[in-house]
């Protein structure tokens, strides 16, 4: 008897690779300044842990969620059944992918609010993830074990148990939230960069929460602005050059 089958290896290794392969892009376009919110001396002196210790962290967090990603699929394993109907199927995987979408934003935004109302959980727990004051891609899973697990690991079962998707979907989704997550913190505002059209809650819009004027604004993430509208914790923002080259995103003036 196989210990892991492999569409859960699949499950659990390509979001990972993902990660690290996508935030490396974005390291080799971060090294110029033109399109970085944050200056590289910024990134160096304002974060508050190394890149050594944001590596570990987040490699130990992955390492967590892909365990509660197997124990998950094998205490919900049922067998694959064959789909006649690729149009079904098709339609059927995209309705999955949007309720995992929304299951995914409503748990991360009340939870991570919550973590920022709560001064014991922000100080032993979130405030580890605003220990980057300058975001960059690879520190966008750099947490608080507690934190990761809550926050974004029962995010990921409850949109995969919910939204009752496949393997195959899930892997898809979690590789695409694995991207958006990145791409929030990435520090670059790239001109051609299709999420920045697609969603408003993007590089800026999460840069203004990483800012002590935005600290408890914008919790909304990784995809939509819906809950902070709702929830009144919206707040606009601009972007503006930087006499040195790159780019600030501002709290914008009412």
């Amino acid at each position: 008897m196989e210990l892991i089958a492999y569409d859960d290896f699949l499950l659990m290794i390509i979001p990972i690779v993902v990660y690290w392969v996508y935030s490396g892009i974005y390291e080799v376009l971060g090294s110029s300044e033109k399109y970085r919110l944050h200056s590289r001396k910024d990134e160096e002196t304002k974060n508050l842990a190394s890149k050594r210790d944001v590596v570990k962290g987040v490699l130990f967090q992955q390492v967590l969620q892909a365990t509660v990603t197997v124990v998950v699929t094998k205490l919900t394993h049922e067998e694959t059944k064959p789909e006649t109907n690729t149009n079904t199927s098709w339609f059927a995987a995209a309705s999955q992918f949007m309720v995992a979408m929304v299951v995914f934003d409503t748990w991360q935004y009340f939870v991570h609010r919550y973590m920022h109302h709560n001064k014991f959980l922000y100080r032993k727990f979130h405030s580890w993830h605003h220990r980057i004051v300058a975001p960059y891609a690879f520190a966008a899973q750099y947490n608080h074990p507690v934190d990761g697990i809550i926050t974004e690991t029962v995010a990921g079962a409850l949109a995969y148990l919910v939204s009752g998707m496949s393997k195959t979907t899930a892997a898809l989704f979690f590789s695409f939230a694995t991207v958006k997550g990145i791409d929030d913190h990435c520090g670059l505002m790239l001109p051609w960069n299709p999420f920045h059209i697609l969603f408003g809650n993007n590089t800026a819009y999460h840069d203004i929460h990483h800012q002590l004027a935005g600290n408890k604004r914008n919790f909304a993430q990784p995809f939509f602005v819906t809950w902070d509208k709702i929830m009144g914790s919206y707040v606009p923002y601009t972007v503006v050059k930087r006499e040195n080259g790159g780019f600030e995103a501002r709290v914008a003036k009412h």
